[in-house]
């Protein structure tokens, strides 16, 4: 056994390769579709943005981030439905997230999602929650800026 402290896309992909062979046998391959999209401020820099997956039908949500100067601006919601409009147009039912109690479980809770499991004391003193959302088409938001990119 080794430990790796820079792991490689290559190192990665032989580490996933079991969990696929295996998942694949069943039905299910593991090929999650990487999706991100960039908040940008007028000089071009990146203030935020919104890293996810696709997978079985479900959208992941990463991480989701705006930079303090652009929060309550909305930024963050408009991120959010784009991911869940991308989500839905791939096919998916579902989208799911993770957050702490110190960051954004109301939030995510006004966007639609409930909470399925928590893991308390996490860190300590905290509470690290697990929310999802069914998506639909007539959930869908209206279209917002092109996807990928949200200048400000």
């Amino acid at each position: 056994m080794e430990r790796m402290t820079d792991l490689t896309p290559a190192d990665r992909a032989a580490i996933v390769a079991p969990l696929d062979a295996f998942s694949r046998e069943r039905g299910f391959p593991w090929q999650p579709t990487p999706l991100a999209f960039a908040l940008r401020e007028e000089a071009g820099s990146i203030v935020g943005g919104l890293i996810g997956e696709i997978n079985w039908g479900w959208l992941r949500i990463e991480i989701l981030a705006v930079a303090e100067e652009f929060r309550g601006d909305g930024w963050g919601r408009r991120l959010v439905e784009e991911a869940e409009r991308t989500a839905v147009a791939t096919g998916c039912h579902g989208a799911w997230v993770d957050t702490f109690s110190f960051q954004a479980p109301e939030f995510y809770r006004r966007l639609g999602y409930h909470v399925f499991g928590e893991l308390p004391d996490y860190p300590a003193g905290q509470t690290r929650y697990f929310l999802a959302k069914r998506l639909t088409e007539g959930e869908a938001a209206p279209v917002a800026p092109p996807a990928g990119t949200y200048p400000i």
